[in-house]
């Protein structure tokens, strides 16, 4: 049985022969049990709750409304889909979304029908709450509960990492990690933060050997790429 340890770099025991072997990558923090799953959502099993970061739905349609390079015009549709599998996984009853759910407030407010009534039907019956990040700066008119930020103990959910604070859960720099030549969407955590990786498609991302990472995260970070499974290596510098 795994001790449960402010931050415990092992993932918990490995099932026994013959069982399902998990694809996400679970591990203790701050005395909880969290997964990260190969998708780049976080899920903390003893509260039912999902937390996502970096939307970014509707990035297509402002590029082009400001005139940048052109993305494929279903991206939002690709995240909802994306979004809506992982909600489908997990069961999950409640949603955080940390920030950046919408590349601007005309993107928010510039859904298309479909993509609305999905997003509205996906929010339904759970708790879901919006945090306030630096591209969505303000309450957007569909459902949830809007925040700048979220204390459910021992955790603080938020937008950007605080670097003065422990047990923070945030976002915003779509960290990526490369490992035998490829990069990937990661994870960043350490004793003191979980950074998790954009959620959106085509987001872009920030290597983990870039000085705002490195700065921020402790020596013995780890970084656990999304992908076909979850796999935590040591944090690339």
């Amino acid at each position: 049985m795994c001790e449960a340890l402010n931050f415990d770099p092992a993932p918990c025991p490995e099932p026994a022969a013959g069982a399902c072997i998990p694809m996400h990558h679970a591990f203790f923090f701050h005395g909880e049990t969290l997964h990260l799953r190969p998708s780049g959502a976080l899920f903390w099993p003893a509260r039912n709750l999902l937390a996502v970061s970096d939307l970014h739905l509707g990035k297509s349609e402002r590029l082009a409304r400001r005139g940048g390079t052109l993305l494929p015009p279903y991206e939002t549709q690709a995240t909802l889909e994306k979004l809506d599998r992982e909600l489908e996984m997990t069961d999950a009853s409640a949603v955080i979304c940390l920030g950046d759910s919408f590349d601007d407030s005309e993107a928010a407010n510039g859904l298309d029908e479909d993509c609305r009534l999905w997003l509205t039907r996906l929010i339904a019956g759970r708790d879901w709450t919006w945090i306030t990040g630096n591209h969505d700066p303000g309450p957007i008119e569909i459902g949830g509960t809007h925040r700048a930020e979220l204390r459910l103990a021992p955790f603080t959910f938020r937008h950007i990492a605080d670097p003065n604070e422990m047990a923070e859960i945030s976002g915003h720099y779509h960290p990526k990690a490369r490992l035998a030549g490829q990069s990937r969407p990661s994870f960043l955590v350490d004793a003191a933060r979980l950074i998790l990786p954009a959620f959106g498609v085509y987001t872009g991302g920030l290597r983990s050997d870039d000085p705002a990472l490195v700065t921020l995260m402790a020596k013995d970070a780890l970084a656990v790429l999304t992908g076909s499974r979850a796999l935590a290596i040591p944090m690339p510098r």
